[in-house]
């Protein structure tokens, strides 16, 4: 491990029971993406790995249980203090294993470290604490505790690795369950480096586990052991669905984050200068490869060539390069195979009908590295795959439409359901339109913040459950039911005791 790169973080291919190992499968060698060279090699997880990952989670099991608030809280503090000590470092390992541009990773280093510090003050806001429902009766009193599961694997995605595992682990570890994670083979170096600062902050034995490898041979491994309590995942809704069909063996909790195709409605009398921005930011941030990504734009059909046009000119604009080139807005995708598909994508849709208007399957002048440039397509058939299907990619896809009820019918017409967004000056159509809109969240006049305090998640197939805010906590955890009598008298219902012959003599 670490032949081809050296952090102070890592120090291993894998971290179980507070130890760094290296794995029994295959290699893998990690390349940058904006230039296809190596830059780390690791020692994957097998089946046995993961057994001995799990087991150390178990074994920690009955000690966290009886962990203090306050000790947990202290916990998620000084990860998200090492977090901001190593800021500059991670951020740097951010965009060479993912090929984000420095300033987009240097963002989510720090939304990370908001995220275990925001879980920590939580339970000190006693979001977890004993709750007394009110009883009409002078006989029970009752109180409700939040019970952790136990063993919860989480299995991240690679277009935000950091950001994803803080979704998943800040509120794992406040509610006092054992963890398990898999970050994506293609992204693993942060979640590593994550793993040396909660070890540093203080991790009990088998708290925190980190096993890298495939979907096809970790993943599965977690997902079908019947020590595993949860399984929390982010990636594909061929994956979750696999996940939620193996699930059902023992019923394991599942929360599924399955990605989206979401709409943003442009009204005429939208403020068109933001809108613009808003748009642009909601399809190419991170070249695309955002789940709630915006990559079906509508906008009313008295405005739309003039808008379509001015992004188109913005669009060209964008400078395109290495993700540590400090001029660089957008970065390449992640991998040769996201690449190749993005590219198909592209031509299938001109193929179809759609009118490109900027960017293309190419940049001109790159001949290394994964980069798609940012892409617009206009006029996109209804019933074609680029305007149904994800592309993950910096592409958005357009269409014109008539009035509010056609807008919000062509929003709703996706089998996704995870974000959604309408600009208009008209402060009561845009709430109108947000509760008609089949989303797990909407935005009015933004595209793309995803804030800690509230939850995340989708209708449809975007997913199952919610991350963030109070009820990504609660996810990690059982509700338990505690009622005691005050000297209520016995029900009397049997009266066998109080008969001398059996019921029937």
């Amino acid at each position: 491990m670490n032949r081809l790169i050296d952090h102070p973080l890592i120090g291993g291919s894998l971290f179980i029971d507070c130890a760094w190992v290296e794995g029994h499968g295959e290699r893998w060698t990690a390349l940058d993406p904006a230039n296809e060279a190596p830059i780390a090699e690791l020692a994957f997880a097998d089946a046995s790995d993961v057994e001995l990952a799990v087991a150390a989670a178990r074994r920690a099991v009955p000690t966290l249980r009886a962990t203090q608030y306050s000790e947990r809280a202290k916990l998620l503090h000084g990860i998200a203090a090492g977090l901001r000590q190593h800021a500059s470092a991670l951020a740097r390992l951010e965009t060479q294993d993912v090929g984000k541009p420095l300033r987009e990773a240097e963002i989510d280093v720090a939304d990370a470290a908001r995220v275990f510090e925001y879980h920590a003050e939580l339970l000190e806001h006693g979001v977890l604490a004993d709750q007394y429902p009110r009883l009409d009766s002078d006989d029970f009193t009752m109180r409700v505790r939040r019970v952790p599961l136990g063993v919860v694997a989480l299995i991240t995605a690679w277009n935000f690795p950091l950001i994803l595992a803080a979704w998943k682990l800040a509120p794992a570890l406040a509610a006092g369950n054992a963890v398990v994670m898999k970050p994506s083979e293609w992204a693993s170096l942060s979640t590593l480096a994550l793993a040396g600062i909660v070890h540093a902050a203080g991790a009990l034995r088998g708290q925190f586990n980190v096993v890298t490898g495939t979907g096809a041979e970790v993943g599965a491994s977690l997902v079908n052991h019947p020590q595993v309590d949860k399984v929390s995942f982010t990636g594909s809704g061929s994956v979750g669905r696999q996940i939620l069909a193996a699930s059902t063996r023992d019923l394991k909790r599942v929360t599924l984050e399955l990605g989206g195709k979401s709409p943003a409605i442009v009204f005429a009398d939208a403020d068109l200068d933001a809108a613009l921005e808003w748009v642009l930011m909601g399809i190419f941030y991170n070249a695309g490869q955002v789940c709630s990504a915006t990559s079906r734009l509508l906008v009313e059909r008295s405005v739309h060539r003039d808008f379509v046009e001015r992004l188109a000119e913005r669009a060209n604009a964008i400078r395109v390069g290495a993700g540590l080139d400090a001029a660089t807005e957008m970065g390449p995708l992640i991998s040769a195979v996201q690449c190749a598909r993005v590219r198909g994508a592209i031509d299938a849709a001109v193929t179809a009908g759609a009118r490109l208007v900027a960017g293309g399957s190419h940049v001109t002048g790159q001949e290394q590295g994964w980069f798609v440039p940012p892409t617009i397509l206009d006029d996109v058939p209804a019933d074609s795959d680029a305007w149904r299907l994800e592309i993950f990619g910096p592409v958005l896809c357009v269409r014109a439409f008539d009035g509010e009820a056609q807008a919000v019918a062509d929003a709703n017409d996706s089998e996704y359901g995870l974000a959604a967004a309408v600009f208009s000056a008209d402060a009561a159509r845009a709430e109108r339109v947000a509760a008609e809109l089949q989303a797990g969240t909407v935005w009015i006049n933004c595209a793309g913040p995803a804030l800690v305090q509230g939850p995340w998640g989708g209708f449809k197939a975007s997913g199952i459950g919610r991350e963030l805010g109070h009820w990504g906590i609660e996810s990690y955890s059982e509700p338990q039911q505690i009622t005691r009598s005050l000297g209520a008298a016995p029900l009397g219902w049997y009266a066998g005791s109080q008969r001398t012959n059996p019921v029937g003599a």
